[in-house]
């Protein structure tokens, strides 16, 4: 009886062998799944970058098309995008019948991604250090802020969105 009793005590216990197999397994599955994760994060910050790119671009477009072809100028671009406005771009803050148009978006999104993420303000020089937004009102275009040398974890110019 004593042995049966000592080898089923033996059979119960992990040796340290099938021990250091299931250390090694676990760091082989930690270093492929932390960097997946982390990745993770920095594709949805700059999946978010991209989607209010998108959200300011046809907020323009629909200022435009209800100015007669006019973008919103540089000067005045948050007031004519979050406010009333009349045909010749001029704002309020209220609608009347001739600030009837817009507000076209609530607020200027704050910049998620690239050099001067965390900033709301556009500029029209592009590379303008603590400016989330470059924007061009002659033609309407709307860009991340950056130099043509920053770039998205996957090397793509911030430029280029």
């Amino acid at each position: 009886m004593n042995i049966r009793t000592g080898l089923a005590r033996r059979s119960r216990a992990f040796s340290l062998i099938e021990l250091v197999i299931v250390i090694v397994i676990l760091g082989v599955i930690g270093a492929i799944a932390i960097p997946r994760m982390s990745r993770g994060a920095v594709g949805a910050t700059e999946s978010g970058a991209i989607s209010d790119l998108a959200i300011v671009r046809s907020a323009i477009e629909l200022y435009a098309a209800e100015h007669v072809g006019a973008f919103p100028a540089l000067s005045t671009f948050n007031d004519q995008l979050t406010l009333y406005s009349d045909i010749d771009g001029n704002t309020n803050a209220t609608k009347t019948t001739v600030f009837k148009y817009g507000p076209y978006i609530r607020t200027i999104p704050v910049q998620k991604a690239g050099p001067n993420r965390g900033s709301a303000t556009v500029t029209g020089t592009q590379g303008t250090s603590g400016a989330g937004w470059w924007y061009t009102a002659a033609t309407g275009d709307i860009r991340i802020n950056a130099a043509a040398t920053d770039t998205d974890s996957n090397g793509t110019p911030w430029v280029n969105y």
